[in-house]
C-alpha cells in the first residue's frame, strides 16, 4: 500500500514590523485638545504613538513583510498567498496586491481582510488553513493601518489612542504543528461599537461598552484558546493581545496568571494599531529575552465588527 502523507500544518519562520519615524508624545496632544500626559496615561497606559507622514499604507506593510522574510532567511521567491489585514486599505487594488507588486511577488493569491483590531490573527487563520489544507506552501501575513486618516483630531476620547504602522509573519508548510486551532466570533449586538463609516469616514468608538465586553469576555476566550490548543496558562513563553489599553491587558493577564514580563506592553509607545498592533508587538516580544528561545505565544486580537479571534503560535528563537 501506498504510504499515507504525513499530516501538514504551518508554522511560524520570521516576523518583521514597521512603523512611522514621527512621534507624537502625550504632551504634544495637549496642545490642541483639553487633556492631560496623566489623564492619558492613567486611562489607557499609552505615552505615545507613531503617526504617518511620508511613509503610505503599502510602505509600512512591504516594509514589515520584507523584515518577516528577512528574519526567516527566505526570499519572496516561494510566497504563494499574501493577505493583509487592514481597515484603513485601498478600495481597489487592494492594499495586498499593490505590496505583492512591490516585493516582487508573482502568481501569490493576494487580497485585504477587513476585522478591524481582530484582523491579524484572523487572516493568521485563514493562512494556516491554506496551508494545511495543500493550498499555500508559504504565507506572508500582514497588519497594517494608517488610522491617523481616519482621526477626528478633535475628538478626546479617540485622537489619544489611535496610531500607524504594520507588522507581518512569514508562515510555512510543516510536519510540526505551529498554529494552533483558533477560537473566534462576532457579537453583532457591539457591531456599531467601533466604525469607520461614510460619508464622514471617521474612526468612532463607544468606548465604555467596548471596556465592559472585553472585561466581561476575554477572559474566556483566552482560555478556551489554550484550552484548544491543550495547553495551560503557565506553559506559555509569551502573551500578545491587542494593543487597546493597558487595563484591558493587564486584567486579562491576571486573570489568566500570566506575568508581566511575559506580556507585551507595546501599546505605551506604540497606541492603538488596530489590525496591526498583534504583529508589531508579537514582533518587538520576540527580541526580548522572555522570548529569546521562541516558544508558545497566545495571541488575541478584538475590535470592530464586534469581531474576535485568538490563538496560540509556536515561535521559532529569535534572530540575533
Amino acid at each position: 500500500m501506498p504510504e499515507l502523507p504525513a499530516q501538514r500544518y504551518s508554522r511560524i519562520r520570521g516576523t518583521g514590523s514597521a512603523q512611522p519615524a514621527h512621534v507624537v508624545t502625550n504632551d504634544d496632544l495637549t496642545r490642541t485638545l483639553e487633556t492631560s500626559d496623566e489623564w492619558i496615561t492613567t486611562r489607557t497606559g499609552i505615552r505615545e504613538r507613531r503617526i504617518a507622514r511620508e511613509e503610505s499604507l503599502v510602505d509600512l506593510a512591504a516594509d514589515a513583510a520584507q523584515r518577516a522574510l528577512d528574519d526567516a532567511g527566505l526570499d519572496a521567491a516561494g510566497v504563494d498567498l499574501l493577505i493583509v489585514a487592514t481597515m484603513t486599505g485601498e478600495r481597489s487594488p487592494s492594499t495586498a496586491a499593490r505590496v505583492a507588486g512591490r516585493l516582487g511577488i508573482r502568481s501569490a493569491l493576494s487580497y485585504d481582510l477587513s476585522a478591524a483590531c481582530a484582523g491579524f490573527t484572523t487572516a493568521l487563520a485563514n493562512a494556516d488553513q491554506a496551508i494545511r489544507s495543500g493550498d499555500a506552501t508559504r504565507a506572508i501575513v500582514i497588519g497594517a493601518e494608517r488610522m491617523s486618516d481616519f482621526m477626528d483630531w478633535t475628538d478626546r476620547s479617540t485622537a489619544i489612542l489611535m496610531a500607524d504602522g504594520a507588522g507581518a509573519a512569514v508562515l510555512e508548510a510543516s510536519t510540526e504543528r505551529g498554529v494552533y486551532p483558533t477560537v473566534h466570533g462576532t457579537e453583532p449586538d457591539l457591531a456599531d461599537a467601533i466604525r469607520i463609516e461614510r460619508p464622514d469616514e471617521r474612526f468612532i468608538m463607544q468606548g465604555a461598552s467596548v471596556l465592559r465586553w472585553t472585561m466581561t469576555h476575554l477572559p474566556g476566550i483566552a482560555r478556551a484558546a489554550l484550552e484548544r490548543a491543550g495547553m495551560s496558562a503557565d506553559e506559555l513563553a509569551g502573551f500578545v493581545p491587542h494593543q487597546a489599553n493597558a487595563r484591558i491587558i493587564s486584567a486579562v493577564g491576571d486573570a489568566l496568571g500570566i506575568p508581566a514580563e511575559r506580556t507585551s506592553y507595546d501599546v505605551a509607545t506604540s497606541g492603538n494599531t488596530s489590525a496591526a498592533s498583534v504583529p508589531i508587538a508579537l514582533d518587538k516580544l520576540r527580541r526580548t529575552p522572555a522570548l529569546a528561545d521562541g516558544g508558545p505565544v497566545l495571541l488575541m486580537g478584538f475590535g470592530g465588527g464586534f469581531s474576535y479571534a485568538a490563538q496560540v503560535v509556536d515561535l521559532p528563537a529569535a534572530r540575533v
